[in-house]
Parts: C-alpha cells; structure tokens; sequence
C-alpha cells in the first residue's frame, strides 16, 4: 500500500537560471534513486546533536555516504564538522535536497523558506512520520521533487546499499 502518491504533471518553470521539470511527488523507486544519485549537498532542518536522535544519526549516516551535511538549527554552533546555520536562507553552499525533521505543523512555514531560496533544491524529503500534501503540492508546483513520510537512510540503504570507499 502506498503512503503517497506520484503527481506528474505538466512542466513548470524553476526560475530564471534553473531547468524545467516535471511537478512531481516521488513514490516509485527509479525516482527515489535518481534523487539520491543526483544529490551531493543535504540540508537538514531540525538537526539535532544528541547522538541517540533520528536528527543526528540519519544526517551522520548520510555524511558517511559521501553527501555534504549542511545543518540547520539555530541552537546549535557546530553539527558533523560543519557550521550550523540557523535558518536555511543563510546556508551559501547550493542545497540539492532538503531533510526536514520537523513536526507537521512548522511544514508550512519551512516551505516558504525552501521556496525562496535561489537556486531552489532539487528535492524535498519528509522524513518518516512527516506528511503535508497541501505543502508537498505547492513544492512539486514549483519543479522541486517531493518525498514525504520516509526515512532518508532507510531508502538510502534499500536502493544503494553501502556505496562508501572506506
């Protein structure tokens, strides 16, 4: 049974220096793939420094897989070597995906900072528990490709398995 659904649709435009792409809601795995081979940077909202949270193990994982963290709380200094910024706007690297660990009810509001950075990521990912169709829709209108209610790591294993040099 399905937790979402693909929403392809017509192609919309990313802005001025960015490609078009098909407005979608990423479900099957040769999508889910593609976002994960063609990432390098990942910004992760709501990073936590416990050693014990979803928010410090999946980003620590993901470092580990070779993608740059780019952390973001705006309690925090330091996260997995990297600087921490305390809102996504103030990250000046390119974000290619953006993991989001926080509650349903900030979604909203997080869109609107996604959507205002230029270059836009490439995707958005829900983490696992996380789901906001109203928001995902609004990302996926504007070309950003959208999972939502999975687990970075998780599908990260299940689709590339352990891809590190070390």
């Amino acid at each position: 049974m399905a937790l979402y659904s693909i929403s392809a649709s017509e192609h919309v435009e990313r802005g001025p220096s960015q490609e078009t792409r098909p407005s979608v809601i990423i479900e099957d795995d040769q999508r889910l793939r593609e976002l994960l081979e063609n990432t390098h940077s990942i910004a992760v909202l709501g990073a936590k420094s416990g050693k014990n949270e979803d928010a410090y193990r999946v980003p620590r994982a993901m470092q580990r897989h070779g993608y740059r963290i780019l952390p973001v709380n705006p309690k925090l200094g330091e996260l997995l070597g990297e600087i921490c910024a305390p809102r996504l706007a103030e990250i000046t690297a390119p974000i290619d995906l953006v993991d989001v660990f926080r509650a349903r009810q900030h979604i909203p509001g997080h869109v609107e900072e996604i959507l205002a950075l230029d270059p836009l990521p490439r995707g958005v990912w829900l983490q696992l528990g996380i789901r906001d169709d109203e928001s995902a829709q609004r990302l996926a209108a504007r070309g950003i490709e959208v999972v939502q209610d999975r687990c970075l790591w998780v599908e990260h294993e299940r689709l590339l398995g352990d891809t590190r040099d070390d």
